[in-house]
């Protein structure tokens, strides 16, 4: 039998007789497709419906990740870069209660760790990235407005009040115009690396691509996460307890819907 099948495999083109079997799988490439405006709408739709899957879990999840990052912020200097540097890891958890929540309508605390047990070094690589653009970005609006506040202490009067409003207001404008497209970068890319194994420079690019190829219906999103993030911090910020649910939720909807629904 051993010889039958060594000539049976000896008698096919060398391309084909040479292929593993099972082919493996192509890796994947990243590829997205163009939604509707109205797909905005739909995401918050499926990210509150995953945040009611179970209220409770999800508003302990959020509790423990606020005290978490505040504990980390008023560590001086170092706090504020290990909270960018864990970022990733924490949506990967996050995202992974939302696939168990999506797929079998039950989800546990301990899923908030999934980023801890898998893919843990791509993804604190991915929140390097974060944490390196956010110094850049960091530094840039300190040295405009550095400049603005030596100039206008320099010259007396209401021309060094223009300068330090000037400066104030272009530090302001362009640290804006940097976050929008660092937002769009990072966006889809925790998910990219966590549940489709890509490497974190190649899932920035295809979440940049991503968002910019639908760019009406995150503009769209923006606008409401703005105005839901203002109503939530009225009640002393308790209306975060539902909104990072349901905005994690909405992350994965749009995941779902940009990258998988082909």
């Amino acid at each position: 039998m051993g010889d039958r099948h060594l000539l049976i495999r000896a008698s096919l083109p060398y391309s084909f007789a040479m292929d593993p079997f099972p082919i493996p799988a192509p890796a994947f490439d990243g590829r997205s497709r163009d939604v509707g405006a109205g797909a905005a709408f739909e995401w918050l739709r499926l990210g509150w419906g995953i945040f009611l899957a179970n209220p409770g879990v999800w508003i302990a999840a959020t509790v423990i990740l606020i005290v978490g990052f505040f504990a980390l912020s008023i560590v001086w200097f170092a706090g504020p870069l290990l909270a960018c540097l864990l970022t990733p890891v924490v949506v990967a958890g996050l995202l992974a209660m939302c696939r168990n929540a999506s797929v079998s309508g039950t989800i546990e605390l301990q899923h908030l760790a999934a980023g801890f047990r898998a893919g843990t070094t791509p993804l604190i690589f991915l929140g390097l990235i974060f944490m390196v653009a956010m110094l850049a970005i960091n530094l840039v609006v300190f040295v405009l407005f550095s400049g603005s506040l030596a100039g206008g202490m320099m010259m007396a009067g209401p021309t060094g009040l223009g300068v330090l409003l000037g400066g104030s207001l272009l530090a302001m404008l362009l640290s804006s115009l940097l976050l929008v497209p660092l937002a769009m970068a990072m966006w889809f890319a925790p998910a990219l690396v966590f549940f489709n194994n890509m490497p974190p420079v190649d899932a920035c690019k295809a979440s940049l691509n991503a968002c910019l190829k639908n760019i009406l219906p995150f503009l769209i999103l923006g606008l409401v996460i703005f105005v839901l993030a203002f109503f939530a911090a009225l009640p002393v910020g308790l209306g975060f307890l539902v909104l990072v649910p349901v905005l994690s939720g909405t992350l994965y909807a749009s995941y779902q819907d940009v990258f998988l629904a082909h």
